[in-house]
């Protein structure tokens, strides 16, 4: 049964992230957190969907998609692709994601945590955290840098001679193909954080570099790759092994979270015990999560959120306090 977090929860998570022992793991759900529950997905105000993002691919590229899953994003990217071609479906996709949209709660909260680390740390080494998302927009690289904060950008290559592989982009803006993940020693999470988008991104600066994992084919081909562990940078892999997940946004009838889950861990649990909080799930969702040993939590992002930023602050109070 799902649990209500408690202010033990809170605290405990609040501690591992500052310590860099917890990975965030974002989905589309964290995109929504905070809008009004009239509004709906406009470009450059508020951030879509999947099901907001699948009906617009139906209808609003030129396109009637005939059947009656219209809200179904793989379903309907895939008959995108299939009509129109590959080209028209990422172009359709930049034209969604090139927009400055306003990083949400979530976003900020955890764009803060590294300066919080430093303050925590005064002076001493530190571990930043790894960001974790499947979501193509750049709301968080966005929160980072409203933050004054640098990190390291870490983004799954989806199409063209390099699919398969990962882009590693510096905060001076050079980047590199990583070729050999397993010598790949140019990025950890000591220096700064690191954001990882495991299904690709828009490029803002370069639509030629855009990527994404999004039809039907993308996912069959993300299936059918050796172990999606194997093209992580050694690095980041060994930091992933050792922390904690914190799943935001995410419901495991979420197909690309399943996939994902998958490819890194195959059907074992996570060693490390992770949680993730999703408002109202099913049964269904419940023995599912316990099945990878992630912990449920019944409650919505926003409240999650506030308590969470209430909690860092507090766990910041010791080391800063006159004594």
């Amino acid at each position: 049964m799902a649990n209500q977090p408690d202010a033990a929860h809170f605290e405990m998570v609040a501690n591992r992230l500052l310590d860099g022992g917890v990975v965030p793991f974002l989905g589309a759900g964290v995109n929504l957190c905070g809008r009004p529950e009239t509004a709906h997905w406009e470009r450059g105000r508020y951030l879509p969907s999947g099901s907001e993002l699948a009906s617009h691919l139906a209808t609003g590229i030129g396109l009637r998609y005939p059947y009656g899953d219209s809200s179904d994003l793989l379903r309907v990217s895939q008959y995108v692709d299939v009509s129109l071609g590959n080209g028209p479906l990422y172009e359709a996709l930049h034209a969604v994601f090139d927009a400055d949209y306003s990083p949400t709660p979530v976003h900020r909260t955890l764009a803060a945590v590294p300066a919080l680390i430093r303050a925590r740390a005064a002076g001493a080494h530190c571990f930043y955290p790894l960001y974790i998302t499947t979501n193509y927009d750049d709301a968080l690289e966005n929160a980072f840098r409203d933050a004054g904060e640098e990190f390291d950008l870490l983004t799954y290559i989806a199409d063209g001679p390099s699919s398969g592989k990962f882009r590693h982009t510096r905060p001076d803006g050079t980047s590199e193909v990583i070729l050999v993940p397993n010598s790949y020693t140019g990025l950890t999470c000591d220096e700064r954080p690191v954001i990882a988008k495991i299904h690709g991104a828009v490029d803002r600066h370069a639509e030629q570099d855009d990527s994404f994992v999004i039809t039907e084919n993308h996912y069959i081909e993300y299936l059918s790759r050796s172990d999606t562990a194997q093209l992580i940078p050694v690095n980041i892999l060994a930091r992933m092994h050792r922390c904690n997940f914190l799943f935001l946004g995410y419901s495991l009838s979420d197909w690309n979270l399943r996939v994902i889950l998958h490819r890194l861990w195959g059907d074992r649990g996570l060693k490390y015990n992770s949680w993730a909080v999703q408002p109202q799930p099913e049964r269904i969702e419940e023995k599912a999560w316990a099945r990878r040993n992630v912990e449920l939590l019944d409650m919505r992002l926003e409240g999650y959120t506030t308590e969470l930023d209430s909690w860092l602050t507090r766990a910041l109070q010791p080391a800063t306090e006159s004594p």
